[in-house]
């Protein structure tokens, strides 16, 4: 097997390669959470706020969902970064049949366990009685979509570890052009499509990401790519598996109880009414399009990092570092700027009344939080390191330290207070403070520096 497919991390200039990288990514993230801010926009414009409450209170069921998606990927990211960097393609193929057995398997059962109790959930959180009905069957609808997300996010990943990131943006592409064309028609009802509402924002985005994944499929398949579906070849070896989770479950629990975490912090959120609701849920839109290039940083760094140590060139990974640090700094600030200075603008574009309390609430978080974005941004750096050597229970301490013991408690008290609302957002800044300090001190002190991977499996010598 040739280096015909992918990108070899572990040679030629370490900005250069950053770039490369996290562009196309960064381009295909922004695409892919454009799926929610694009059914934000239309459900604030033609749902009305309500509708934008609705999708919020459903934030955190879905972000459980993606936790798990993410954090099993990561660990397969990782194990081909590194097995591709030692030149071991032979193992590269194994992790891909290995992964998409566990990747069905998982996908299956926990979208029916998530369609049971998802109702549940809404009570659990408070939900206005309001906005209820509208969050059941959206909620209800995006997690039929799971087993799409889980399988995009598993192809993506695999593509990753062996450096191709222009391929998942091509197919993000078509998927979110999909995606703004359905949603008003859906929405509204326009020819022979019916009036869903709300839920044709749900509707839209199941239809194009299956469109996406199903397109993908049949192009990896006609290129013989490294990367390829085959049900012939499917495979599960227990010792990949126990290492997938090994790697992978520490970022499972971390991102499952970031979320929780995100339930609690919305539950004292709800206590405002409605308007804080709704203003919450826009502002995490926005939140969610400011850290993509932040996001993007992390996995370039966590792919370089790993494919490096694969080749055995742990040397490279301190430039790594500083060119990571200097990108994500220069973009972020630039983001932060923007959400501090022009909030009215964000807010008024996704269909907030300038009047309403919402807007008001809303204005005040992206002015707080928003400056803050920049301390989020080196933590993901510093934890792309980290991650990318296969010390994932160490990012998932630190940021269960931040979210458990600074953020959920602060906020609980805070809000409280004469601060009220804000105390949460208050809160929020805090913890991300914080992250980045431990983070930061992790990463100098070393100790990333013993590489997981090859502790538990020595890849096997391949022959050409």
């Amino acid at each position: 097997m040739s280096e015909k497919f992918g990108n070899n991390l572990t040679v030629g200039s370490i900005p250069r390669h950053l770039l490369i990288f996290s562009v196309p990514m960064l381009i295909g993230n922004l695409i892919y959470t454009g799926y929610s801010l694009v059914n934000t926009i239309w459900v604030g414009n033609i749902v009305g706020e309500n509708g934008v409450g609705a999708i919020a209170v459903s934030i955190p069921i879905v972000l459980i969902m993606f936790a798990i998606v993410s954090g099993l990927t990561l660990a397969i990211s990782i194990l081909v970064s590194q097995y591709y960097g030692a030149k071991n393609y032979k193992m590269v193929e194994k992790v891909v049949n290995n992964s998409i057995t566990i990747t069905l398997i998982i996908g299956t059962f926990l979208t029916f366990l998530g369609i049971i109790f998802s109702d549940h959930f809404l009570k659990l959180v408070g939900t206005p009685i309001d906005i209820y009905a509208m969050a059941s069957g959206y909620l209800k609808i995006s997690i039929a979509g799971f087993p799409f997300m889980f399988f995009a996010f598993l192809i993506i990943s695999m593509l990753r570890g062996i450096g191709d990131t222009v391929t998942p943006m091509i197919f993000m592409v078509i998927s979110i052009a999909l995606n703004a064309i359905l949603d008003p028609l859906i929405i509204i009802g326009v020819g022979p499509f019916p009036k869903l509402g709300l839920n044709g924002a749900a509707y839209a985005s199941l239809i194009a990401q299956g469109t996406a994944v199903l397109l993908a499929l049949v192009y990896l398949k006609h290129k013989n790519h490294l990367v390829i579906v085959d049900p012939r070849k499917f495979i599960f070896d227990k010792q990949l598996s126990l290492l997938i989770f090994k790697i992978g479950m520490p970022s499972v629990i971390q991102q499952s109880l970031v979320a929780i975490g995100t339930i609690f912090i919305t539950y004292y959120v709800n206590q405002f009414g409605p308007a804080a609701t709704d203003a919450f849920g826009a502002a995490l839109r926005v939140e969610q399009i400011a850290v993509i290039p932040a996001f993007s940083l992390n996995i370039a760094v966590a792919a370089l990092t790993a494919q490096n140590l694969g080749a055995n060139k742990p040397e490279r990974i301190k430039e790594v570092f500083k060119w990571g640090i200097i990108y994500t700094s220069i973009i972020t600030v630039l983001i932060s700027i923007f959400a501090v200075s022009f909030p009215e603008v964000i807010l008024s574009t996704m269909g907030f009344n300038r009047n309403s309390a919402s807007f008001e609430i809303g204005v005040t978080y992206l002015r707080i939080v928003g400056a803050s974005y920049i301390l989020y941004a080196i933590m993901y750096v510093a934890n792309g390191i980290i991650n990318g050597a296969g010390h994932t229970i160490k990012t998932m301490l630190i940021s269960l330290f931040s979210l458990w013991v600074i953020r959920v408690p602060l906020a609980a008290v805070l809000s409280k207070t004469s601060m009220g609302i804000i105390g949460i957002w208050v809160a929020i800044v805090i913890s991300y403070g914080v992250v980045m300090a431990i983070s930061l001190i992790y990463y100098f002190s070393g100790s990333w520096k013993r590489n997981v991977v090859k502790t538990y499996i020595q890849p096997e010598p391949e022959f050409e």
